[in-house]
């Protein structure tokens, strides 16, 4: 039995007599505020493997009693043997205002899509690489779309809401949009694209040329949707695919952000903030001293590497 027990805790018969041990002399000193500036602030930083990284900012505002807006925002990265895989689903949604559940139809958009879609990467993603998706990742991101509309006229009738989401395998990024609130491809020389289209009144009869850039920017009914999730039997979602910014950033926001503080404004809180968090909360705060007249939330995405 004392055989055993030593070879099971690794215990001898007899051991030698143990040795002083030797005495380390390296010594530790903080970094000074100088060399960990010059260790994150380096434009010209090279990153060995590509990762995503993400952050959210968010507020009931200054004008509302109570938050329509859901968001979910998951980030992964894969790496080993074989290049990193970039994983990332970003979705925004904005429950329609005066609309009964607005906040229930919101919050099923995100919780319905992320569940869906993370159910069909699950296995691509977490097993050894000889799953395949069976459908295209427009086709999944329509499917998931389409089942939040289904399950809020089902369980919330009467009410709607906007939906933006994103999903970025790579250096691809696939949008499934119905609404108002937007994605941008933000760029380090102050650029800031839509890359969505809204689906409003305002926006249509801009496009019509019934109203000129500054008309639909004072638009009196600027929030009256002319598609919403959750609205009408059928849902005509905008699904494409189009590249990750390059050099630059994904957003993602509610018209609590967009509709309040302009793209300059946007640009200067990203640029001059030392993360993307910061980024994030920056964001939010201008849009509350603008009035914060609504809900507001911000995704901010990028790809390192």
């Amino acid at each position: 039995m004392a055989d055993f027990l030593r070879k099971m805790f690794g215990t001898k018969k007899s051991e030698p007599e143990k040795q002083p041990a030797q005495v380390d002399m390296a010594t530790t000193a903080p970094l000074s505020d100088q060399q960990i500036s010059s260790i994150i602030g380096s434009q010209n930083s090279k990153y060995e493997m590509k990762q995503l990284i993400a952050s959210v900012g968010q507020s009931i505002g200054k004008q509302r009693e109570h938050n329509e807006d859901s968001v979910l925002a998951l980030t992964s990265t894969i790496s080993g043997s074989a290049e990193s895989i970039p994983f990332g689903l970003y979705v925004v949604a904005d429950g329609m205002g005066g609309h009964q559940f607005g906040e229930v139809a919101s919050n099923a958009a995100v919780r319905i899509m992320g569940g869906n879609i993370m159910k069909k990467f699950h296995s691509y993603l977490f097993n050894l690489p000889t799953q395949t998706l069976q459908e295209s990742l427009q086709e999944l991101m329509e499917t998931s779309i389409t089942e939040a509309h289904q399950y809020v006229q089902r369980e919330a009738p009467g009410s709607g809401t906007t939906v933006t989401a994103a999903l970025v395998l790579g250096q691809q990024v696939t949008i499934a949009h119905v609404g108002d609130s937007r994605a941008y491809s933000v760029y380090p020389d102050g650029r800031v694209d839509p890359i969505t289209r809204d689906h409003s009144l305002v926006k249509r009869l801009e496009e019509l040329g019934h109203l000129s850039k500054d008309e639909a920017a004072n638009f009196p009914h600027r929030n009256v949707l002319i598609r919403a999730l959750g609205q009408g039997e059928a849902l005509e979602a905008d699904i494409f695919t189009v590249p990750f910014p390059q050099s630059g950033y994904l957003m993602i926001c509610s018209d609590g952000l967009w509709g309040v503080i302009d793209e300059k404004d946007i640009y200067r809180s990203i640029i001059e903030a030392p993360n993307l968090h910061r980024a994030c909360q920056n964001m939010v705060e201008a849009a509350n001293a603008a009035g914060g007249p609504d809900n507001i939330t911000v995704i901010l995405a990028q790809m390192i590497g």
